[in-house]
């Protein structure tokens, strides 16, 4: 039986109690945007909100995190964390996110003194997450693994505390993870991507999508759909919106062709064989 959401956030609301002075790592997804309400009426002035924008960082979140800190009244600190300036990142490795983290924490250490806390949660310890190792690196506590809460019961609490088109945000990870590995993370190419989604959401919204991901692979650019939108989609179709989405990515070098494919969580990322 699934725990009220009044019970989850009671237990938060414990393990905040006891943190005292917080700094919240908000991204603008579900997950971090939840912790940061409960931390920001819990502990008030005690508690402050770091959000750090990249080109990877859609700027659709970064206008919800202030739009939620104009009306929540959050203490909010918007910083560039540096990680395009990291040639670790931008190589694009396997255990990217560690990079991305090790910077993301060091920036937001060197502006507080306060506990980190971030949005991870129960469900993401199933998945191999390199950025868990530079939290444990920079002393960064995961208030929902505490108290063993994940995905589903952050979107109850969400619903619980009002605020229902927060809990039904889809999963938006980071624009570089639409970057198959070993590939370079270049800027223009997440605005591409970012570009081309939006794109295609707006064109295929009478279809109602439930995911579209635009990805930067190898062999060229592939349009990943949610089954029952790629198969109402006609051969005629797909050559129109492909042949626009080729247009964003044009480097004024070998064309990169445009193919559809099933969506698949992360198939951009090249997992290696034995991940340390």
């Amino acid at each position: 039986m699934t725990e009220p959401a009044s019970l989850g956030a009671g237990a938060l609301g414990a393990v905040l109690d006891g943190i005292g002075q917080a700094a919240v790592a908000v991204s603008g997804g579900v997950d971090s945007m939840t912790l940061a309400l409960l931390a920001g009426r819990r502990l008030g002035r005690e508690s402050a909100m770091f959000h750090a924008v990249s080109p990877a960082v859609p700027p659709e979140a970064t206008e919800r995190v202030r739009a939620f800190a104009a009306r929540e009244g959050w203490r909010l600190t918007v910083l560039d964390a540096g990680e395009f300036d990291d040639p670790a990142y931008r190589a694009n490795p396997a255990n990217r996110c560690y990079y991305c983290k090790t910077n993301l924490y060091g920036a937001l250490a060197a502006s507080t003194d306060a506990t980190l806390l971030s949005g991870t949660n129960l469900d993401d310890l199933s998945d191999w997450r390199p950025g868990l190792k530079a939290a444990g690196e920079h002393g960064v506590r995961h208030p929902f693994v505490e108290t063993g809460i994940g995905k589903a019961g952050i979107r109850a609490i969400a619903a619980d505390l009002g605020f229902d088109d927060l809990s039904q945000l889809p999963a938006a990870p980071c624009l570089s993870s639409r970057v198959e590995t070993g590939l370079r993370v270049e800027a223009d190419d997440l605005a591409s991507i970012h570009a081309a989604e939006r794109y295609l959401a707006r064109q295929l919204r009478p279809l109602r999508p439930e995911t579209v991901r635009c990805r930067r692979r190898r062999a060229g650019i592939v349009i990943e759909l949610d089954a029952p939108t790629l198969a109402a989609l006609s051969e005629s179709r797909r050559t129109a919106l492909g042949d626009t989405v080729a247009g964003m990515f044009d480097t004024g070098e070998d064309a990169r062709p445009v193919s559809f494919a099933p969506y698949r969580v992360g198939s951009a990322f090249l997992r290696p064989a034995h991940p340390a």
